[in-house]
């Protein structure tokens, strides 16, 4: 497998007697962008708990940035993965700068960070946060920013360390039109500056899929459904299924759109 890549063979989660994830075979090759799509409850997050050493296989192997889980050491592997989640929020005072919260994404942690920096470290910080946006609110309280200048910064937390791997977990999710459209622009400009990252994108949105994504992985009820390139798996068929109602597919300016038929549909 290739060193930034990853691998789930035969996974399935039980917890509690539930089954969480069952028979997931997934190969993630250095470099791909993928989306992982689903509605909620379908597992998503579950899967990029796994994936970061969260949550541990019942079954199957799992294998990370070329390591298998058991034989690797999770903290030092967790350092080469980025991640933006609506979690890290509630860990984030309110009074901290982004300055701070980014320098804090060196050590892979949340909170106050108040230790000392080369200044060499500090003019990368503020190189990063040109590239997404955040550079004229550097050192402004966190807590008054809006929900998309929020986002900008821990992504910009998330890369400040240029790990393999970046996850992102519904990182769109609260935001306004705009400032979807603009934090999705800043991925096609990750795309050109670093081809060999490889991303994991969550979302039940369609419309937020944009030509950034090569890969998509559609997952319902812990299984998957279709896993591929987007182009054959995005269908109405697959939707009709995940959603349990028809659905028709829109496409325009290369970005896809989802109209439901609720003609048939009952709460019984």
């Amino acid at each position: 497998m290739g060193y930034s890549g990853l691998s789930l063979d035969d996974v399935s989660v039980v917890r509690a007697g539930k089954r969480i994830l069952t028979d997931i075979k997934w190969v993630v090759m250095p470099g791909e962008k993928w989306v992982v799509f689903g509605p909620n409850g379908s597992g998503k997050t579950s899967l990029l708990k796994l994936i970061c050493g969260y949550l541990w296989p019942t079954e199957g192997t799992v294998s990370v940035l070329g390591h298998r889980f058991g034989y690797v050491n999770l903290q030092e592997l967790r350092q080469r993965i980025g991640w933006v989640g609506p979690f890290l929020q509630e860990f984030i005072p309110p009074y901290q700068t982004p300055r701070e919260i980014i320098r804090a994404g060196k050590l892979g942690i949340a909170g106050r960070f108040t230790q000392r920096v080369p200044i060499d470290y500090d003019r990368d910080i503020e190189n990063l946060s040109r590239l997404v946006g955040c550079f004229e609110f550097l050192d402004h309280p966190y807590g008054p920013l809006s929900q998309g200048e929020k986002q900008r910064v821990l992504l910009a937390r998330a890369l400040v360390c240029w790990p393999n791997l970046l996850i992102l977990d519904e990182p769109c999710d609260g935001l306004d039109i705009i400032a979807r459209e603009v934090f999705l622009k800043i991925l096609e400009k990750l795309a050109v500056l670093s081809k060999d990252l490889t991303v994991i994108y969550v979302t039940h949105h369609l419309e937020e899929i944009t030509s950034f994504f090569t890969k998509m992985l559609i997952l319902k009820q812990g299984k998957i459904i279709a896993a591929g390139e987007i182009e054959e798996v995005v269908t109405e068929e697959n939707l009709s299924t995940v959603f349990d109602v028809p659905v028709k597919i829109m496409r325009e300016n290369g970005r896809f759109w989802l109209q439901c038929d609720l003609t048939d549909f009952s709460f019984e």
